[in-house]
C-alpha cells in the first residue's frame, strides 16, 4: 500500500496554505504533498489524478480541494478523509480555480470565459458541480481570479491585457466592468479588503492601482422586473441549446453612453514599476496578503519583493533561487510566505518579519539513481545524475543533509552497518564516505588511473569497501581505516554491472556484461573462488540477508538462484512477460518487440529472505515468491500519462498525416515565456526542447524493519508500507478465546495467561489493553513465564506501540525484561528476528533523539535560570528587582 513520496516537493501548479495557516498544500507531479510546518512532517495523499496537476482550489473551510490536471479532468477531493468524492472532465486546459470566500461558490477560468458553478455543499448531491452563470468578455486566455471578501464580485486577469471585473450576482449598477492600462499579459489582481479597489499586475512588472467610487454595500439588487425579463430571454435561448449553459453574461470591452450611466465607476490612481532603469526582468507569480497591505512578487530570474501597498513601499527584495518563481502564496496571518520554483523542484517558505527559513527543500534535480535504507530503518539515502547525494528522514519525509562533492553523477549509495556512515560512487571517478555526526566527507577512495565506477559494496564490519569499474573491468578494494587502495581483482572480461558483499561470511560476488559472476574470498587473498556461468549479461546480483543463496538477474529477463557454497543453481524465475514496458512517443517498433524492457535491472530480498523484489525499465516492481517461483504481487508504481513510455499502445488520436503529434515542438511562447526562434530573431532560446520524461523504476529497496520497502522513480522516491488496518488475523485460535473471557482473565489478574489469549485473538486494540493492564511491579514475573512462540509477538507489538504510544517508561520496562530474560533463546533465531529487533531499535531510537532534545533544551534553561538569578544582586539597584522576577517568570512558564 503507497504510504508516501519523497524527494520531490514540488513540481508545477499553485501552492496554497489551508485554512488555519500551518500547513502547505504542494502539487507534487500528480499527487499533492501536505506540508505540516508545526509538526514537521509532510505526507503526501494517497490519490492521483492522469495528468500532472496544474491548479490547486482549496475551499475556505480547509476540508474540501479541488484539483484539476494539464487536460482539465478535475477531482473533488476531501481533505480530512484524503479520498476522492467526484470527478469531474472540464474538456479543455483550466488556468486557475478558486472558490468564493463564504465557501459557496467557484470559479474555474479556461480559454477566454470564466465559469461560476455552485461549490458542494455538506449534503449529498448527485453532482457536485453545477454550473451557474458563464462569463463572456476577455478575448484571449483568462489567467487569474480573485474574490471579493464578502463573495458579491470577482475579478479575472486576461492574456489580452485587460482586467474584467464581474458581479457574482446581478446587480443593477454592476454586471462587468472591463479594466486597460497595460501593455503586457495580467499575472495577478486583488481587491483591496472590504472594497472594491483593485491591484492588476502585468508580466512587464508593472502595478496599477485603481479606485472605485462605489462602496461594496452600494451595489443594489436588480429591480425585480428587469431581472424577470432577462431571465426570460436566457430561458428563450436555452431552449434552443443542447446543454444548459446556465446564465451567461456577456461583456463589451466599449460599452455604449446608455449602458455606463448609473453603473459603477474605476479610475486609475496610480500606476508603478518593478524593474528599475534598464532591467528587463519578468514578473512571473504574485500574491497579497489583504490585512496587512503586503504585496509579494516573484520574478523570472528568482528574485522576489516585498511592497507594502497602496504606497508601493518595498520592505525587501531577496534572491532564493537561480530559476523562475512558478507559484507563491501567503498565510492567513501573514507571516509564511511560501515559493515554488519549479525549474529545480524548490519549495521554500520563508518568514519575512524575522528573515529566516521555516521550511527549504529541494528534490533531485534530474532523476534519483539509487538508494539505501539504513540499518535500523529510519533514514534513507538517495543519490541522483546530478552528483547531490541527500539524506531523508522516513518518518518525518524531509531531507536534513545534502552532500554536494561529487562532480559528477552518482551511480551507487550504501550505508555501514553502524548507520553513521554512507558510502557513494560516482563517474568523478571517486568514491566518498560522509559522516552522520558531523556532516562531513571525511574519505575520498580513488584508482591509480581514473576511472568510472558503477557499483560498489560495503562488507559487514563497515571496513572494506569495494567499488566496480566501467571502463577498466577491474574491482578496486579499499580499507576504511586507513582509505588505502588494498587490492585490484582483474578478471572480468566486460563493464562490472553489480557487487555485493556476503552478510555473513568475507565473500565478494561481482557480476559483468562477460556473462559471469565470480566469487571472491576476502580471506583466501581475494583468489576467485568460484566463476559462475550465465547466458547472458549479468546486470544486478543479490545475497539473501541470511546470506545462504544468491541471486542474480541477466540481461534475457531471468532471475537464477544459487547455491553459492557448491556453485549449483537452485531455481529460476522467467520474469520477461510481468515486465510490461510501455511504448515511448518516438519509439518505431512496438513495446511488446523491444529488448530493453525485457530485463530487471534492480533486484532486493525482502527482510525475511522469502520474497525478491525486482524493478526495471517500466512502471512496475514485481514481487516474486522465492521458494514457489511465482509471482506474488505487480504495483504500478505511477499512472501518471504526462511521463513518457506509460501506455504500451500508442494513442491513434496523436497521429496526423505527417507523422506523431509529440514530434511537432508546440513551445510558440508556451507560458514558460520561451519564444521559439525564427531566423534573423535575436530573442528566444535556442536549446529550448519540448521533453516528456520517460517512466523507469532505478532502484528498489527492502526496509530492514520488514515493513517497508522503497523504489526510485522518474516520479521521486516511493515508499510502500504494510497496511496496518482492520485485518482480523487470528494465531492459533481455539473456541473459548473471546474478548470477553479475555476480560474474565484479566480481572482475575491471571496476566500471562490474558496476554497468551489476546495474541491468539490478534486485535491490536485489544493486546494494548490487556498488557497496560500489567501493574509494573508484576511486568518481571510475567515475562519470564511467557512462552517463546509469544516473546517475538510480544516484541513486534512494543516496537509498533512505540510509535504511536505515551507510556515510555512503561514499555521501556517490558522490551527491557524482555531482552534481558528471553535474550540467549533469541539469540539463536536472531536471523529472523533480526527484522523485528531492527524496528524496535528504530522506534527507540526516535523517542531517544526527541527526549534528549527537549532535557538538553531544559537544563541549558535552568543554568540560564540560575545564572541571571545569581547576578542579580550584584549589577543593579533595589528598584529595578520586580521586572526581574517577571522576566524569570516568563522564563519558567517557557519551560513549561
Amino acid at each position: 500500500q503507497f504510504s508516501g513520496l519523497l524527494g520531490t516537493v514540488y513540481r508545477r501548479g499553485n501552492l496554497s496554505f489551508t485554512r488555519d495557516g500551518n500547513s502547505l498544500v504542494s502539487p507534487v507531479g500528480n499527487r499533492i504533498s501536505l506540508f505540516d510546518l508545526k509538526n514537521n512532517k509532510c505526507e503526501t495523499l494517497p490519490l492521483a489524478t492522469r495528468l500532472n496537476i496544474v491548479c490547486v482550489g482549496l475551499s475556505p473551510d480547509g476540508s474540501l480541494a479541488i484539483l484539476i490536471d494539464e487536460e482539465g479532468a478535475a477531482l473533488l477531493v476531501s481533505l480530512i478523509g484524503k479520498c476522492v468524492i467526484h470527478q469531474f472532465y472540464f474538456h479543455k486546459p483550466v488556468h486557475s480555480v478558486s472558490f468564493s470566500p463564504d465557501g459557496k461558490k467557484f470559479v474555474v477560468t479556461k480559454d477566454n470565459l470564466a465559469y461560476l458553478y455552485h461549490a458542494p455543499g455538506k449534503k449529498r448531491e448527485f453532482n457536485a458541480f453545477v454550473l451557474d452563470k458563464t462569463y463572456y468578455g476577455p478575448y484571449d486566455e483568462t489567467t487569474c481570479i480573485d474574490w471579493t471578501d464578502d463573495s458579491k464580485c470577482f475579478a479575472v486577469g486576461s492574456k489580452d491585457m485587460s482586467t474584467w471585473v464581474f458581479g457574482a450576482e446581478r446587480w443593477a449598477n454592476l454586471i462587468y466592468y472591463s479594466l486597460g492600462g497595460h501593455k503586457d499579459v495580467i499575472v495577478a489582481c486583488f481587491f483591496e479588503e472590504n472594497s472594491l479597489d483593485l491591484y492588476t499586475i502585468s508580466q512587464d512588472a508593472a502595478l496599477c492601482v485603481w479606485q472605485c467610487d462605489t462602496e461594496l454595500d452600494g451595489l443594489k439588487p436588480m429591480a425585480p422586473k428587469d431581472a424577470a425579463k432577462e431571465k426570460k430571454a436566457a430561458e428563450d435561448d436555452e431552449e434552443l441549446l443542447e446543454e444548459p449553459k446556465g446564465e451567461e453574461i456577456h461583456g463589451k470591452a466599449d460599452p455604449s453612453e446608455q449602458e455606463t450611466r448609473n453603473k459603477v465607476k474605476y479610475s486609475r490612481v496610480a500606476k508603478y514599476f518593478f524593474n528599475k532603469e534598464g532591467d528587463f526582468n519578468n514578473l512571473t507569480a504574485a500574491a497579497y496578503h489583504k490585512k496587512t497591505h503586503l504585496l509579494v512578487t516573484g520574478f523570472a530570474s528568482g528574485i522576489f519583493h516585498l511592497h507594502e501597498l497602496p504606497d508601493f513601499n518595498l520592505i525587501h527584495s531577496l534572491s532564493i533561487s537561480d530559476q523562475r518563481i512558478a507559484s507563491i502564496s501567503i498565510n492567513c496571518t501573514g507571516d509564511w510566505i511560501a515559493f515554488g520554483c519549479s525549474g529545480l523542484g524548490q519549495l521554500l517558505v520563508w518568514e519575512w518579519q524575522s528573515e529566516s527559513y521555516v521550511l527549504k527543500q529541494q528534490g533531485h534535480f534530474n532523476s534519483m539513481v539509487s538508494l539505501a535504507y539504513s540499518p535500523d530503518g529510519q533514514y534513507i539515502v538517495t543519490g541522483g545524475e546530478d552528483g547531490k547525494v541527500k539524506v531523508w528522514n522516513t518518518s518525518s519525509s524531509f531531507c536534513f543533509v545534502t552532500f554536494t562533492e561529487h562532480n559528477s553523477g552518482v551511480t551507487a549509495v550504501t550505508f555501514t552497518s553502524t548507520g553513521y556512515v554512507i558510502l557513494s560512487a560516482s563517474l568523478d571517478g571517486t568514491v566518498r564516505a560522509f559522516d552522520l555526526h558531523r556532516y562531513r566527507n571525511f574519505r575520498t577512495f580513488t584508482s591509480p588511473r581514473p576511472s568510472q565506477f558503477s557499483c560498489l559494496a560495503v562488507d559487514s564490519s563497515g571496513e572494506i569497501v569495494a567499488a566496480g569499474s566501467q571502463d577498466s573491468f577491474e574491482i578496486f578494494i579499499w580499507s576504511m581505516q586507513s582509505g588505502r587502495l588494498l587490492d585490484v581483482l582483474a578478471g572480468h572480461e566486460g563493464p562490472i554491472s553489480s557487487l555485493s558483499f556476503n552478510p555473513m561470511k568475507c565473500v565478494l560476488a561481482s557480476a559483468s556484461w562477460d556473462k559471469t559472476v565470480k566469487l571472491w574470498d576476502m580471506l583466501d587473498s581475494w583468489r576467485t573462488k568460484e566463476t559462475l556461468i550465465m547466458h547472458s549479461d549479468v546486470l544486478v546480483v543479490a545475497f539473501r540477508p541470511d546470506g545462504k543463496e544468491l541471486a542474480v538477474a541477466a540481461l534475457n529477463g531471468q532471475i537464477t538462484f544459487w547455491d553459492h557454497e557448491n556453485a549449483v543453481q537452485t531455481g529460476s524465475i522467467e520474469g520477461r512477460h510481468d515486465l510490461q514496458m510501455g511504448r515511448k512517443e518516438l519509439d518505431k517498433i512496438t513495446a511488446k518487440q523491444a529488448a530493453k524492457g525485457k530485463s530487471f535491472t534492480t533486484l532486493c530480498y525482502s527482510a525475511d529472505g522469502q520474497s525478491i523484489l525486482a524493478g526495471g525499465l517500466s512502471k512496475f516492481v514485481c514481487i516474486y515468491n522465492v521458494k514457489e517461483q511465482i509471482l506474488m504481487k505487480k504495483f504500478e508504481i505511477s499512472c501518471n500519462y504526462s511521463l513518457d513510455a506509460m501506455e504500451e499502445f500508442l494513442d491513434r488520436r496523436k497521429m496526423t498525416e505527417f507523422g506523431s503529434m509529440a514530434l511537432i515542438d508546440e513551445g510558440g511562447g508556451g507560458d514558460d515565456g520561451v519564444a521559439i526562434p525564427l531566423p534573423g530573431v535575436k530573442r528566444g532560446d535556442m536549446s529550448y526542447r519540448h521533453f516528456k520524461p520517460e517512466i523507469r523504476v532505478t532502484c528498489v529497496r527492502f526496509c530492514p524493519t520488514g515493513r517497508s520497502w522503497a523504489a526510485t522513480s522518474t516520479e521521486g522516491l516511493l515508499l510502500y508500507s504494510l497496511d496496518s488496518g482492520l485485518i482480523f488475523d487470528p494465531f492459533e485460535l481455539d473456541i473459548d478465546v473471546t474478548p470477553s473471557n479475555i476480560h474474565k482473565t484479566l480481572s482475575q489478574k491471571e496476566y500471562t495467561m490474558a496476554i497468551v489469549m489476546a495474541f491468539k485473538l490478534n486485535e491490536k486494540k485489544l493486546i494494548q489493553e490487556v498488557i497496560e493492564a500489567v501493574p509494573s511491579t508484576e511486568v518481571d514475573v510475567v515475562c519470564s513465564s511467557l512462552p517463546d512462540l509469544y516473546v517475538e509477538k510480544l516484541l513486534e507489538f512494543l516496537a509498533s506501540a512505540f510509535e504511536t504510544s505515551c507510556h515510555l517508561e512503561f514499555y521501556l520496562t517490558w522490551a527491557h525484561k524482555l531482552l534481558m530474560l528471553h535474550g540467549q533463546k533469541l539469540k539463536t533465531r536472531s536471523v529472523k528476528l533480526l527484522p523485528v529487533i531492527q524496528f524496535l531499535q528504530k522506534s527507540i531510537q526516535r523517542h531517544f533523539e526527541d527526549v534528549s532534545k527537549l532535557c538538553e533544551w531544559n537544563i541549558y534553561n535552568i543554568k540560564y535560570a540560575l545564572a541571571i538569578s545569581q547576578q542579580r544582586g550584584m549589577k543593579r539597584a533595589a528598584e529595578e528587582t520586580p521586572g526581574e522576577e517577571e522576566e524569570l517568570d516568563s522564563d519558567s512558564d517557557y519551560l513549561m
